[in-house]
This record gives structure tokens, sequence and C-alpha cells, in this order.
């Protein structure tokens, strides 16, 4: 299984995808057309990510204007994490900090989307977080660590041998 460090790394999905034969998943956005199916046809889907000015909607895959008006997204593009990981060498964040700055940036959804029925994690730094802010918000969020346990489980099963897992 592939699968990679960034969620915008969606872009290069087609390609690593072609490239090899094993299961890809390059972001946890491919969850995005899944994830509206589960909700009622009245509530949203927030997308939280690093970067809200590189979240496009075509990222999403998402094929219908009904379907793109239930998503919104906010980013946390002005704190201190993207702050820090930006910088050469990448400074590590407290999760403290991670889980404030995604925790305000929910909190200013909602107010605007009271409608909001579920979150999905785009940065791949999030997953820290996903278990508090289940507890805070009280909503399903869905990140890349549990796209990668679907994708893993259906390589790795009873009977099997273990397979490593290679970071490139």
């Amino acid at each position: 299984m592939i699968s990679a460090d960034c969620g915008f790394f969606i872009r290069h999905q087609a390609a690593v995808s072609t490239a090899v034969n094993v299961p890809v998943v390059m972001s946890s956005l491919l969850l995005a057309p899944t994830l509206l199916r589960q909700l009622s046809p009245v509530q949203k889907l927030a997308v939280i990510t690093a970067d809200s000015r590189s979240c496009s909607e075509d990222l999403l895959g998402l094929e219908t204007l009904p379907d793109r008006a239930r998503v919104v997204i906010g980013g946390i593009e002005g704190g201190e994490y993207m702050r820090k990981s930006l910088m050469r060498p990448p400074i590590l964040t407290e999760i403290d900090q991670i889980e404030q700055e995604v925790a305000a940036c929910v909190t200013q959804l909602r107010s605007r989307h009271a409608e909001i029925g579920m979150l999905l994690f785009e940065c791949t730094g999030f997953p820290y977080i996903t278990n508090r802010l289940r507890r805070i918000t009280e909503l399903p969020i869905y990140d890349i660590a549990d796209l990668c346990r679907l994708a893993l489980a259906t390589v790795k099963g009873p009977g099997h041998p273990r397979r490593s897992l290679e970071v490139i």
C-alpha cells in the first residue's frame, strides 16, 4: 500500500495508482464523496485543512453542484503549526497547540454552518488530535489514518503473512 505525508498529494493519486499494482491512498480527501453519503441530505461535511487556500473543490472528487454545496472548507493557515511546518528544517509544534488551532477553526465553521454533521481532516498532522476533537465536537471525524487502516485491512488479513511497511 502507498500513502503520502500531505493530503494535497491527492493531486498525484492517478499517476501513482497507474504506476503500481498496490492500493494507493494519497489523501484522506478520497473519502469526501463517501462521507457525504453517510450524512443526511441537509447536513454538511467540513473539510479541515492545514491551508484552506490550497484546498480547492476539484480535489474533493465531487461530481454534482448539490454535493459541492454540502462541503465547507476551513484551514489553520495563519497559525503556529503551519508557520513551524514550513520552516526548514521544520520545527515540531506541540500537540496542544495543534488542537487549539483546529478546534478554533471547527468552532468558527460551526458558527457559520450549524448543519455540519461530520469532519474530514485533510492534513496528515491532524490524526494526533482526532480523538481529542471527537470528544470536544461530538462529531464523527475521519482522517488519513482511518483511510490507511481501511486500505491495509484489504491487503493484510487473517491467514496472510504480515507485510512490512516501507517508508520512501
